[in-house]
């Protein structure tokens, strides 16, 4: 019964999709500040930008692009817990230039999913997020992921509730942009689930309150 129901929701999909795509219509694509424009000290934290490669560039397609690793202000930074932050925004999407969910990039680069959930994350501001958390393994490495999907003002952490509400808007608001956020913390030998939680979380709910600025409401 499970697998006829997952066929059938990439099957509506699939059809509004192609729906939405053949119509004519162009974006509505409000004003934003780019995402390299996220501060580079949060709290505590601070940032230092990494390329992201050509190959994986040509994969995401066009749209805007932060990868950057936080570091806590410990004073040795050889041992400082450190945090990356990934954001991918997206002015339209309707011409096949979709986001690509973590769940089919991660295992490409070699890393299986060693737990997952939905929770939901209160960010310094009071905003409520809805969010996706998995533990991650790759080998010995292990990490802690925090994602969602984020347009429009509505934070969702469901890749399928995302394509709807993308498929709506474009045709209630004429709007198809749209962001994920991912923020990753390894997960150090001697280390617990949760204090890597906590760490990823503390940084989430210091992030969070800057988005409104490079994802429009």
């Amino acid at each position: 019964m499970n697998g006829i129901r997952f066929w059938a929701v990439l099957g509506i999909l699939a059809m509004a999709t192609g729906v939405l795509y053949a119509r004519p219509d162009v974006d509505k694509v409000p004003a934003s500040e780019p995402v390299s424009s996220m501060p580079e000290q949060i709290g505590p934290w601070r940032g230092k930008d990494l390329p992201i490669d050509q190959a994986v560039l040509d994969i995401l397609g066009k749209g805007d692009f932060l990868n950057r690793v936080y570091a806590a202000g410990t004073g040795d930074e050889r041992s400082a817990p450190v945090v990356g932050l990934f954001i991918g925004y997206f002015p339209t999407q309707r011409t096949g230039q979709t986001i690509h969910s973590p769940q089919h990039c991660l295992p490409g680069a070699g890393w299986t999913f060693e737990s997952s959930r939905y929770t939901d994350l209160k960010a310094e501001n009071g905003q409520q997020f809805r969010v996706g958390e998995y533990v991650i393994t790759n080998g010995e490495q292990k990490q802690f992921v925090l994602y969602w999907y984020q347009a429009h003002g509505r934070s969702v952490a469901n890749e399928y509730a995302s394509k709807f509400y993308l498929i709506a808007d474009a045709m209630r608001r004429n709007r198809t942009d749209g962001a994920l956020v991912r923020v990753i913390t390894p997960i150090s030998p001697g280390e617990t689930v949760d204090e890597a939680r906590r760490r990823a979380t503390s940084f989430t709910s210091q992030m969070a309150p800057q988005l409104h600025r490079f994802i429009p409401g």
